[in-house]
């Protein structure tokens, strides 16, 4: 399984992202203040579905609940989505610990 925080800081939110790779699903689960992310709370995510930006999953459940084009957490998604598939080596995640967008 794979946690990891969100910080968004241009809305003031913090999100919670877990994930769950089972049989071929990748099951999220988020906990966050935010009312459009909560819309998409739960998802099953194929694990084929995360690998094209256009035909993805996770970005078609971001659209439904109508999340900013700026939000993050669509990505934090996906990144977990790709540890529990294979597809990131966790051991690389941890060693980079974060990501960031820095504003000059």
């Amino acid at each position: 399984m794979t946690d990891v925080i969100v910080n968004s800081t241009i809305c003031d939110f913090v999100h919670k992202i877990h994930g769950e790779l089972k049989g071929d699903k990748i099951i999220i689960d988020i906990e966050s203040p935010c009312e459009k992310i909560q819309q998409m709370s739960h998802l099953e995510v194929p694990m084929m579905e995360i690998l094209d930006i256009k035909d993805n999953y996770v970005m078609e459940k971001a659209k439904e609940a109508k999340c900013s084009s700026n939000c993050l957490v669509p990505c934090g998604i996906l990144n977990v989505c790709r540890i529990e598939s294979g597809f990131l080596a966790k051991s690389l995640a941890q060693k980079a610990g974060s990501m960031s967008i820095s504003f000059k």
